[in-house]
């Protein structure tokens, strides 16, 4: 992989980063769901076929701005998507309690 296909793999993280925002932003979970599927496939690419010898002048300032960018929008994301996962957690444990009382001492519907 040369530099240039190097920073165009980069810039596509970005993107989906930044379209992973707005769905994150917007609720949007499952959309959520299949872009970091997407992001994850490219970052794969990287880790594999990113040469070991780093990059020199304005393609390694480009490389930098654009990983500043996907973890400001990873950060975001984050901040959003950790609140809504501490709530399903809570209502799946309330859930799974429920059953297992149920369970345990039978309905109360008769």
């Amino acid at each position: 992989m040369n530099s240039h296909e190097v920073i165009s793999l980069y810039e596509t993280v970005a993107i989906i980063t930044d379209q992973m925002l707005t769905a994150a932003r917007k609720g949007d979970w499952d959309q959520l769901v299949a872009l970091e599927t997407r992001c994850a496939g490219h970052v794969e690419t990287l880790r594999q076929g990113e040469p070991p010898v780093p990059l020199t002048g304005e393609s390694r300032v480009r490389k930098v701005r654009i990983i500043q960018k996907i973890l400001a929008d990873d950060r975001e994301i984050r901040n959003l998507t950790e609140p809504w996962m501490a709530q399903l957690s809570n209502l799946l444990n309330s859930t799974g309690t429920e059953r297992k009382l149920s369970q345990a001492y039978g309905s109360s519907q008769a």
